[in-house]
């Protein structure tokens, strides 16, 4: 039922799928500062990315269980990515406007922006009991950046080609039936190899009746690997990732 609701949700800012590529246009949009890209974080595993003159949210969810104390994300966006069509993680109705929305594995064109949909499981049945995971893969403020969604199964080799070394990695680390847990994310970043780490998808104060663990294991767990803290919003350039090893960002949400 939810994902009939969200089809017809998607309505004209759906972009249909052909072969291996769809071909849109953005217009309208004036380009911001050249070579730096902002990071916002809106709880979960939800980010607003701008730079380029583009405006891409990921994961948009509705307040309820594990993310609800956080404050719906509703901001507006050109294009909206979703990993899955679970109420945190592909809650389109809360993103104002008519934003373009991306939500199955595949390559997608736009005015020589390329994003790429990689499909992944959401569990470690298989995909028997929460089906597909979409992780994202694009380039914006000269940062090549990867979102793995809710992730839960390892990477294969397929995968790893597809996905490449990443500037940023977006990672889900919080547990429970349906993300990696600290030590799976970890084995996904030595898959992986990227510069900068970004802890998704764990438990603050904001859940409730949700099987996670914070953010503090995996830290623990990740221990000898620089660690910054920042607010909810952090300017990143491509001088700013570690040329050799890596570091974790963690984000604070302004509750």
């Amino acid at each position: 039922m939810r994902r009939r609701q969200l089809m017809r949700y998607a309505g004209a800012g759906l972009l249909s799928t052909v072969g291996l590529g769809v071909t849109s246009s953005w217009q309208g949009y004036s380009a911001q500062t050249g070579g730096s890209l902002s990071v916002k974080w809106l709880g979960h595993s939800c980010f607003l990315f701008t730079g380029d003159g583009r405006r891409i949210l990921v994961n948009p969810f509705r307040s309820l269980g594990c993310t609800a104390s956080y404050r719906p994300p509703k901001v507006a966006a050109e294009i909206v990515l979703i990993s899955s069509q679970l109420l945190d993680e592909g809650a389109v109705d809360v993103v104002p406007g008519n934003p373009r929305l991306l939500y199955e594995p595949g390559v997608y064109q736009f005015n020589k922006k390329r994003i790429q949909g990689i499909r992944t499981e959401h569990d470690r049945l298989g995909g028997k009991r929460f089906g597909t995971n979409v992780a994202w893969q694009w380039k914006q403020g000269g940062l090549n950046l990867l979102h793995l969604g809710g992730i839960a199964a390892p990477i294969s080799l397929e995968q790893k080609i597809l996905m490449g070394r990443p500037d940023v990695l977006f990672v889900p680390i919080g547990g429970g039936p349906n993300v990696y847990t600290p030590a799976e994310a970890k084995q996904a970043i030595q898959v992986l190899n990227p510069k900068l780490i970004v802890p998704t998808h764990y438990r603050t104060k904001a859940t409730k009746d949700c099987d996670s663990v914070g953010v503090d294991q995996f830290l623990s767990l990740m221990s000898g690997t620089p660690v910054r803290r920042g607010g909810d919003t952090v300017s990143l350039r491509s001088s700013d990732v570690p040329k050799e090893g890596m570091a974790i960002q963690v984000f604070n949400y302004q509750f």
